[in-house]
C-alpha cells in the first residue's frame, strides 16, 4: 500500500471483487458435481427399470410419464426401492405395472353436487 487513499481503496475493491469471482467459481463447482450426482443417479435407476421391467410395463410407464410426470417419477422412484431392497423376483410385467399404478394412483376428490 502506497499510503495513497485512492490506491488504497482501489486496491481493496480490486481485492473483494476477486474473492467475489472465487467464491462464484465455488458455487459454480458444486452445482456440476450435484448434477453429476443426479445425472448418475437416474443412469442407476435407469439400469434397474430396464432389468425389472418388460417391454410392455416400460411402455405403459412411458405413457403415464407423457401426461403425468410427476407421478411417473414417484413410481419409477417406488419400482427402484423395490428392486434395490430386492423385493421384487423376476419381472414386472403388464398387469403388475397395472396394479402399481392403480396402488400408487392419489385419491381422486369428488364433489357430489346435488339440485335443489
Amino acid at each position: 500500500m502506497s499510503g495513497n487513499p485512492d490506491e488504497d481503496r482501489l486496491e481493496e475493491l480490486r481485492q473483494e471483487r476477486l474473492e467475489e469471482l472465487q467464491d462464484q467459481a465455488g458455487g459454480e463447482e458444486a452445482q456440476q458435481a450435484a448434477k453429476e450426482q443426479q445425472e448418475r443417479a437416474q443412469a442407476q435407476q435407469d439400469a434397474l427399470l430396464k432389468q425389472h421391467l418388460t417391454d410392455d410395463a416400460r411402455q405403459r410407464l412411458n405413457a403415464v410419464e407423457m401426461s403425468k410426470p410427476e407421478f411417473a417419477q414417484k413410481v419409477k422412484q417406488q419400482v427402484t426401492a423395490l428392486a434395490q431392497s430386492g423385493r421384487i423376483q423376476g419381472q414386472i410385467d403388464e398387469e403388475k405395472m397395472k396394479q402399481i399404478l392403480r396402488e400408487m394412483k392419489p385419491e381422486e376428490k369428488s364433489f357430489d353436487i346435488r339440485r335443489r
